[in-house]
């Protein structure tokens, strides 16, 4: 059994470890020895032994997550701290913050909580996306903007694409495509990459034709796109957790916005085939719960199993493991690495839904038992 604290103990325990197990996407059980908050080469004097055959994934990813964010816009540094611990106890040990109205920069020094990549605070206009969630500014401050919160974030700038525009009661864009391309040149020259909610088709064909870097939701893709993005390498985050809510946004909107109820229920239904032809197409596909807002944290399991409606469950993994770190950046478990995995006591592979439940997970060297 694993020696660790017990679970519900909120503690965690560090020091030398031995774990022996199959390390995804690998075949064949191997030894990983970790000391001091990192992979070693073994053996390890004294080291702790998990005496369990065990699989083991590099950290899980959601990479579209809003710590600090809840249905009312901000919370507290104490709920917000109890988000990120939230989806740290269910593997998410990497967090792509896709937009947040708080500054979530003193998590980096609480080594008990997931890495954070920051994207700063949405980017809309007035009156066009849910009230206290993002910065509102006019077109004509766009580029500004995205220099602001360039410079606020890890690498990563988040502009909302659409929303319901209450004029044409259907979802529109909020950015003519040449001040979105020329903010997104200017992120560019930053060093910032880009990326956008869009759930409409317009919005998607827009921006993607605007140099944007990555797409959220994308449930509007059209072939054409999908062509584009995959000749570019545009990432999606499909949020596959989240569309399931989009018949009861359409009811929502009903009786005041038929028009776009009705596209919503248009886009819902199509979007399984739609992002299936996008991975075959090879558009790069990452996990992304969009916890935060209504969304509970700790889903990346639940993520997990619906992107194997996309593809076998190799695909389904590495989306919300070593593929997404790799595209973020992120070490895996090479020696010298931060010691960061999550642990289950039966293959994955076979059936998806062992995602939803690891048997403990290990952020910088430091072990927790569910």
């Amino acid at each position: 059994m694993i020696a660790a604290s017990p679970a519900g103990s909120g503690r965690s325990v560090g020091g030398a470890w031995h774990v022996h197990g199959v390390v995804l996407p690998e075949e064949q059980p191997r030894d990983l020895w970790i000391d001091d908050g990192r992979v070693v080469e073994g053996p390890v004097a004294g080291a702790r032994e998990l005496d369990r055959h065990c699989w083991v994934l590099p950290g899980f990813v959601d990479a579209h997550c809003h710590i600090g964010l809840g249905p009312q816009g901000a919370v507290s540094i104490g709920d917000a701290r109890q988000q990120a611990r939230t989806d740290r106890d269910a593997g998410t040990l990497l967090v792509r913050d896709a937009g947040s109205p708080i500054d979530t920069h003193l998590f980096d020094n609480e080594p008990d909580l997931p890495r954070l990549i920051r994207a700063g605070r949405h980017i809309a206009r007035p009156r066009r996306y849910l009230r206290g969630f993002a910065v509102e500014i006019e077109p004509e401050q766009l580029i500004d903007e995205v220099d602001r919160q360039a410079r606020r974030s890890d690498g990563w700038v988040k502009l909302v694409g659409d929303w319901i525009d209450r004029g044409t009661g259907d979802l529109a864009p909020l950015w003519e495509p040449a001040i979105a391309a020329r903010a997104i040149g200017r992120a560019h020259e930053l060093g910032c990459r880009v990326t956008a909610h869009c759930f409409g088709e317009q919005s998607v064909a827009e921006l993607v034709g605007a140099g944007i870097d990555c797409i959220e939701h994308g449930t509007g893709v059209s072939p054409a796109v999908i062509d584009e993005m995959a000749r570019r390498q545009v990432a999606m985050v499909p949020t596959l957790v989240n569309i399931e809510n989009f018949p009861a946004i359409a009811d929502s909107g009903q009786a005041r916005y038929p028009r776009y109820a009705q596209h919503m229920r248009k886009l819902y239904h199509g979007h399984l085939d739609r992002m299936r032809a996008a991975r075959e197409a090879g558009v790069p596909l990452y996990a992304g719960t969009d916890a935060g807002g209504t969304i509970h944290h700790g889903r990346i399991g639940d993520e997990i199993v619906a992107l194997g409606q996309l593809g076998d469950a190799q695909f389904a993994l590495g989306a919300a493991s070593w593929r997404s770190r790799g595209w973020l950046g992120a070490p895996g478990l090479g020696v010298g690495e931060s010691a960061d995995l999550v642990i289950f006591d039966a293959d994955p592979r076979p059936d998806l839904r062992v995602c939803r439940r690891p048997c403990a997970v290990m952020l910088r060297g430091r072990l927790r038992s569910r």
